[in-house]
């Protein structure tokens, strides 16, 4: 099943919930996500049955892969559950989670034990002060790197680390975590401060483009590229020339990959988005409460993927941004909503 651009569908990200227990300013700022914001009710949220059914649904259409994100996903009970669930799924392949790894070090085997099969931990800075500005509470970086450790020991091994690069605030830490996960066995990979939602005050001077990543690393380690793993990977690959490991570039902002792009973005509250930028997304929610049959589910997928024409990041490309540029202009979804 192709959309208008000629994309396959492949991969599918579930949010599971739109609740944190961290403030990144790039994701959830307090100002606007503070004491008082209204999150989902539990009976807003889709159930691990619901959500079981529309994977099944969309694995008969061309998913194989799955990745569980949030809010940070391991906030919801018993998440091994779904992990089990979804495992059983005839057609996927690949189950993956997305976490700030706070949590992960108590619940890394039962997940693995479930079907996990990989693992993403968020992690901007190895200090505590740049760590705890970025996520705007006191973090622990000694804790989430507890956590990748025992998700490696559970069997989620390469773990991938994500570093989300904001000009001013860690991009002095750049070579500090490439030095810290060389000789790890772990891929660390660093990502352009992007345009999300329309919360997090995004300016193009934040942001550190990849080409500037990769100069302040080949200044102590040469680097190689490497070809793409895969159809639909994002992540430009490059290994260190002394074998020492392999870094990331995700590039939305000076390298769109929307050509490429295969996925497919589930909320909570049971929404689907065809874009990481989109405005709006399509209720399935109603259709699974609603009594729709298997065929009348299967139509409206067909229907919204057919439609898709999303190139959101390619077509800011095509115009030179602006210093004064900001993401004000588009009500798009927050990120915290539909996982990233």
């Amino acid at each position: 099943m192709l959309d208008q651009l000629g994309r396959p569908l492949r991969d599918l990200r579930i949010s599971v919930t739109d609740r944190c227990n961290l403030r990144c300013s790039y994701c959830m700022p307090r100002e606007v996500f503070g004491a008082g914001f209204a999150f989902l009710e539990r009976r807003e949220l889709l159930s691990f049955e619901e959500i079981t059914r529309l994977a099944r649904s969309l694995a008969a259409m061309g998913v194989v892969k799955i990745r569980l994100t949030g809010g940070e996903p391991l906030l919801r009970r018993d998440l091994e559950r779904l992990v089990e669930m979804l495992a059983g799924v005839e057609g996927i392949a690949d189950i993956a989670l997305t976490t700030n790894g706070l949590l992960l070090a108590s619940k890394a085997r039962a997940l693995s034990d479930a079907g996990l099969k990989r693992v993403t931990v968020s992690l901007d800075a190895l200090d505590r002060q740049t760590l705890s500005r970025m996520s705007d509470a006191p973090v622990s970086p000694e804790r989430i790197l507890e956590g990748i450790d025992a998700a490696a020991n559970a069997g989620l091994h390469p773990v991938k680390v994500n570093m989300v690069v904001r000009r001013g605030l860690n991009d002095h830490r750049v070579a500090s975590m490439a030095e810290r996960f060389r000789h790890s066995g772990h891929v660390l990979r660093f990502i352009e401060y992007m345009d999300v939602g329309s919360s997090n005050g995004w300016r193009v001077q934040d942001v550190v483009p990849a080409g500037e990543i990769i100069a302040v690393i080949e200044e102590r380690w040469p680097l190689q590229e490497l070809a793409p793993m895969g159809e639909g990977e994002v992540a430009s690959r490059y290994r260190y020339r002394d074998g020492a490991g392999e870094i990331g570039l995700i590039r939305s902002i000076s390298k769109p990959f929307c050509g490429g792009c295969t996925r497919l973005r589930l909320s909570a509250d049971g929404k689907l988005y065809t874009c990481l930028f989109a405005t709006e997304g399509r209720d399935v929610r109603a259709l699974l409460r609603g009594g729709a049959g298997e065929a009348e589910l299967d139509r409206r997928l067909q229907e919204l993927w057919s439609a898709r024409a999303d190139r959101y990041s390619a077509e800011r490309g095509e115009a030179p941004l602006r210093l004064d540029a900001d993401a004000s202009r588009m009500a798009k979804i927050e990120m915290s909503y539909i996982g990233g």
